[in-house]
């Protein structure tokens, strides 16, 4: 099939490269549109692969990129703008039935998120698609610059804008390569710098970190009436973005959560996907979508990594059994959990409320709240079930010496410990986790400003270990003041073996990934001065809170994401 590259005109007069892929059967066909920065001919199988399944395939460079004129400025007005004039010029071809299906991945996912939900209110007019599929949704500054709990992402941010901002065209290993000259180039302060020390200029670096307002799209999905596919993975730090949009939409909306980072890929090697084929899952979703038969209810699918197991995930109006979390309250205040066991389960809930219960709809304030037939398990800090304290339970976070991210090694204990470590017992059995993790400390900080970090990492019996969870929050807590502190660790999907520990390690830093919090009260991204913060965990009251899988209640994702 040959792909021609023709030219979309914005309101501006700015030409938009675009190329375009016909099925060789007649017209007209439905269409799917992707545009991305990151270079439309490097779709250009995927055109080939909707045309063979009888869709008119699009993929534009946005402007500013590659072969598209204009200035590229991200997640500014002119991507709905342009996005509007693509498919206002789709459908003007005789190629096109009128039917579109906007689609992308991460920025592109943006894209097509973005031209849906604030043009014509959302309601299928001609500047708006009439589906959307939306993977690893990078949704706009303030959600990839952030987490939702305060702590800027460095890591990320640095390599994305260094690849691709204020450029024409991409150089994916250009952090990489800044940092072969300069190893420390992330620990320079200020961290706004970062654009004055590399061999090009980086002058929107600074615009990164001044927008704060998260949730716009989001909200703006609520009013969406066109039918949503959100693919994302357990490993994407976007993924609670991912789970919120899915959530929060208006319309039909289908989740795929695999055991996937970013990339859509497990591991170094590229994810079979638990066993699903992404490309004919968009193809078969697409058409059930455009030809209305999908059922108007948010539906959803978690894979269980390690297994190719996938549970059922519940929506929004699944909501938290009072009893419940009432029970894991108790637990988390008197250590009696039982790591392992479901003892949340309270005496004698009211009827309305049992069958809730007993199908272990959560207790987690965000995200999945418990997959189908899960219950939050505690795991006591300091108890002999839950997880015994090794060693460091006060000890010094030291920006100028930060636990990294990028090492799993943990030192052993002494009188410097720069972070808390708990272990638990080898598991006795097998154990699936399916819905939204946290860790509840009870915490003591000696500054005006603290992040703590909280790593869960999974050993197994050989001692091999393997990242599980992760979790930080910004606090402001008056100094010297014990409070309670919840760190959310996102949506887990993973079936632990018998004979697995579980470690756990609180810190204040968790660099690269996260800039430094210099404990000054100052902005991180401008401040220039760091000082150390010394740190205390109470285990009484502090607990690691999983969601285990009661029983094991499997579904077939790719028909459950299709009805």
């Amino acid at each position: 099939m040959t792909i021609r590259t023709l030219y979309v005109t914005a309101p501006d007069g700015v030409r938009l490269a675009t190329d375009v892929c016909l099925p060789r059967s007649s017209g007209p066909h439905p269409t799917v549109v992707i545009r991305t920065p990151y270079g439309r001919t490097a779709h250009r199988a995927e055109l080939r692969g909707w045309a063979a399944h009888g869709f008119a395939a699009v993929a534009q460079d946005v402007r500013g990129r590659h072969g598209s004129e204009g200035k590229w400025h991200p997640y500014r007005s002119h991507e709905e703008e342009d996005g509007a004039a693509t498919m206002s010029w789709v459908r003007g071809h005789v190629w096109s039935n009128g039917r579109v299906v906007a689609a992308g991945a991460s920025y592109a996912a943006y894209c097509a998120l973005v031209t849906a939900v604030t043009g014509d209110g959302g309601d299928g007019g001609d500047g708006t698609p009439d589906a959307v599929i939306a993977a690893v949704p990078a949704l706009s500054l303030a959600e990839t610059a952030r987490e939702a709990t305060g702590p800027e992402r460095l890591r990320a941010r640095a390599g994305w804008w260094t690849a691709h901002g204020d450029r024409p065209d991409s150089d994916p290993d250009a952090l990489e390569t800044a940092l072969a000259r300069d190893p420390r180039l992330l620990e320079h302060l200020p961290v706004s710098g970062l654009g004055n020390r590399l061999d090009r200029e980086l002058p929107s670096w600074t615009r990164v970190w001044d927008d704060c307002r998260r949730g716009r799209l989001v909200l703006h999905g609520a009013a969406a009436r066109m039918p949503l596919l959100a693919v994302g993975g357990t490993r994407d730090p976007f993924a609670e973005d991912t789970v919120a949009l899915w959530r929060g939409w208006g319309g039909p909306s289908r989740l795929l959560l695999g055991p996937w980072g970013h990339r859509l890929t497990a591991g170094e090697e590229p994810a079979a996907h638990g066993r699903i084929n992404l490309g004919t899952l968009y193809v078969r979703w697409s058409k059930a979508a455009l030809a209305g038969r999908l059922e108007h209810t948010r539906r959803g699918v978690i894979a269980l990594g390690g297994s190719g197991r996938w549970y059922r995930a519940p929506g929004p109006d699944d909501g938290p059994c009072p009893e419940t979390a009432d029970a894991v309250r108790r637990q988390v205040l008197t250590g009696t959990g039982r790591p392992g066991t479901d003892r949340t389960t309270p005496p004698s809930p009211p009827p309305s409320r049992t069958a809730q219960c007993a199908r272990g709809e959560g207790t987690a304030p965000s995200g999945i709240r418990g997959a189908a037939s899960t219950r939050p398990t505690v795991w006591a800090f300091g108890t002999p079930t839950g997880l015994r304290l090794l060693h460091g339970a006060d000890f010094t976070a030291d920006p100028a010496q930060p636990v990294r991210s990028d090492d799993l090694v943990v030192p052993a204990g002494g009188d410097g410990a720069d972070r808390c470590v708990l272990l638990s017992r080898p598991l006795a059995r097998p154990l699936d986790l399916a819905g939204h993790a946290e860790a509840r400390i009870r915490g003591v900080t000696d500054g005006p400003c603290a992040d703590w970090a909280v790593r869960v990492t999974a050993l197994d019996p050989s001692g091999r270990a393997e990242p599980l969870a992760f979790g930080i929050v910004r606090r402001t807590d008056p100094p010297g003041d014990a409070v309670g502190i919840t760190v959310p660790l996102g949506t887990l999907g993973r079936r632990l073996d018998a004979g697995t520990r579980l470690r756990v390690e609180i810190a204040g830093h968790h660099f690269p990934a996260h800039a430094r919090n210099p404990h000054t009260g100052e902005n991180p991204v401008t401040a220039t001065r760091l000082t150390p913060s010394r740190r205390t965990v109470l285990t009484g009251g502090s607990a690691l809170v999983l969601p285990v899988t009661a029983r094991r209640r499997y579904v077939e994702p790719v028909p459950e994401i299709c009805r």
